[in-house]
């Protein structure tokens, strides 16, 4: 009987790990976020993919969707250690729906950003540290992303493909 038990477990996980694994292959930006990207500590991974989020809806030009995302990135830094900045950052970007105030201000969210996914180690993927020289009145602005391919979130559509990457974090 114990037997059958384990077995009927062991299929129920590994049926598990199978759907998790397929389902990021659909497309859900977020899951995809999560499957190609790991961190050891999961407060930052977290933290990380509400970052994303943000940054996501900073390229679609949607100001609503990125004060949504800031405050729950603002909600998840609380409980990481060296992030008070990064948290003022969210906080005044949670605080409006001003496209262009929200993009300025995450110029320095994604530095504290950057500061702290480095000091975090990754379990899986690589994050790009992306560059934009034309951003803040042209002295240029970073961000962080999963991807190669320059998706600013500094212009949008006005100048969607502007940057290039910097460095890899590995």
């Amino acid at each position: 009987m114990k037997k059958t038990i384990m077995i009927a477990l062991v299929a129920l996980v590994s049926f598990g790990a199978y759907a998790q694994h397929d389902h990021a292959a659909h497309g859900d930006s977020k899951d995809q976020a999560q499957a190609h990207v790991m961190f050891k500590d999961e407060k930052i991974g977290t933290a990380y993919s509400h970052y994303l989020h943000l940054k996501d809806a900073l390229v679609a030009s949607k100001s609503d969707e990125a004060k949504k995302a800031a405050s729950e990135l603002q909600k998840s830094l609380t409980s990481l250690n060296n992030s008070k900045k990064a948290k003022e950052s969210a906080s005044k970007i949670a605080a409006t729906t001003d496209l262009e105030d929200q993009r300025k201000e995450f110029s320095t969210l994604s530095n504290e950003m950057t500061s702290l996914v480095k000091a975090s180690k990754l379990t899986m993927g690589a994050i790009y540290l992306e560059y934009c020289p034309m951003a803040n009145n042209n002295d240029g602005a970073y961000w962080l992303s999963n991807e190669k391919q320059i998706n600013n979130p500094y212009f949008g559509d006005a100048m969607l493909k502007c940057g290039s990457v910097k460095e890899t974090i590995q």
